[in-house]
């Protein structure tokens, strides 16, 4: 590491690494809803890809939260986005549907990277700062929002080859491997810490001991809802507004822009003026009432702007639940709390674009959004009830 890179506050290494893996991660968004179709799916199979990533991510994210608690973080982020850049070079070669679905399944399986990155955040992070950190976290996915997605829509152009995106991508995630490598502090947890995580046998057992069974299902709420409309808005412009990769791609850049502004710029500030659980609430009040005017909406840029104001909402929320969940637990345990998160998070984003899935095929676009709404406003309704011991 150069002694410029070492001057640098641990946690801004921390997020150069996250931010070019995310930037991988964001190019498959505005082809994901299009590579199904063209090998022969249909709308349903685009929610059972993402599902299935979903699904893989929850069941391996315990796993890899626990086991950075064991050999350290450092180690397992690198094996982690060594795997994801694998499933993106799978995914630049898919030529059949199956393909497809192996490809994403390993990138599942492989997406420790995110639980454990936050959990190495927080480790760095002074207690005052903790929302800050978690801040960063969001803001590198912001970043990814934005340049992914415009590099994912100019990279599949007119939709006919989606190579060219997946190879980007697992340059993206092999490029975020030497970071990792050079500039993160290696960590070794301390033989007290790993005898602590063995001590806890399950997830469920590690949840009941740290209370935290309401806050988990509001990651799987929340999730459900962003999941969900992940999925269902690219589909309800390209039908309604005839929309492609390329302008699917602009509109999730410029949501990434907003995430930025909120979470890297106003969240710490909102956070210690209005305090952690009244930034929630206002997220979800934001996110509801977007995602139930969506479908009233008509015309090329309110149609947009829903969509917009939906993701800004839900910007504010996980941070919040994530500096929650990073300090009701030990420093030792950390990984796994974040991983148990993950799998929570996992749980929404199987059940979001499926069950979303099935009362669009059903009810159509309206039913849909309405849908979407109904988890927001529980979590809305934790915020202002039991939430408020955390605030």
């Amino acid at each position: 590491m150069t002694s410029r890179w070492r001057g640098l506050p641990r946690e801004w290494l921390v997020f150069s690494v996250i931010v070019v893996d995310l930037i991988g991660f964001g190019i498959v968004i505005p082809i994901l809803p299009f590579i199904s179709p063209a090998l022969g799916g249909d709308e349903f199979d685009v929610a059972l890809v993402i599902a299935l990533y979903s699904l893989c991510a929850g069941l391996a994210g315990p796993y890899w939260g626990a086991l950075s608690d064991r050999i350290g973080r450092k180690k397992v982020l690198i094996i982690c986005l060594t795997g994801g850049a694998v499933s993106y070079v799978l995914l630049g070669f898919a030529n059949q549907l199956w393909l497809v679905y192996v490809a994403r399944a390993l990138a599942g399986v492989m997406a420790g990277n995110l639980p454990v990155a936050s959990a190495l955040m927080a480790d760095l992070s002074r207690p005052e700062r903790r929302a800050k950190a978690m801040g960063l976290v969001g803001t590198a996915f912001g970043l990814g929002l934005i340049l992914g997605p415009l590099l994912g829509g100019l990279l599949a152009g007119d939709g006919e080859s989606f190579a060219a995106a997946g190879f980007f991508a697992a340059g993206m995630s092999l490029l975020s491997v030497v970071l990792a490598i050079f500039l993160l502090p290696s960590d070794q947890p301390s033989r007290a810490d790993a005898r602590s995580v063995k001590a806890k046998s399950s997830p469920v057992e590690f949840a009941r001991a740290t209370r935290s069974e309401l806050l988990l299902i509001q990651y799987v709420l929340h999730t459900f809802a962003v999941s969900a409309a992940i999925y269902l808005s690219p589909l309800w412009l390209a039908t309604l507004l005839g929309w492609g990769p390329r302008e699917i791609g602009i509109l999730f850049g410029i949501v990434g822009v907003g995430m930025i502004t909120i979470q890297g710029v106003l969240l710490n500030w909102l956070t210690n003026r209005f305090g952690l659980i009244n930034v929630l609430s206002a997220g979800a009040v934001i996110f509801a009432g977007s995602l139930i005017a969506a479908p009233w909406m008509t015309g090329e840029y309110p149609r947009a702007f829903a969509v917009f104001a939906a993701f800004t909402g839900a910007t504010c929320i996980l941070p919040v639940l994530n500096t929650v969940a990073s300090i009701i637990v030990p420093d030792g345990e950390r990984g796994r709390m974040m991983g148990l998160t993950a799998l929570a998070a996992s749980v929404g984003r199987v059940m979001g674009p499926l069950i979303v899935g099935f009362v669009l095929a059903i009810g159509g676009y309206t039913f849909a959004w309405l849908m979407l709404a109904l988890p927001v406003i529980f979590v809305l309704f934790w915020s202002l009830t039991k939430a408020r011991r955390y605030q």
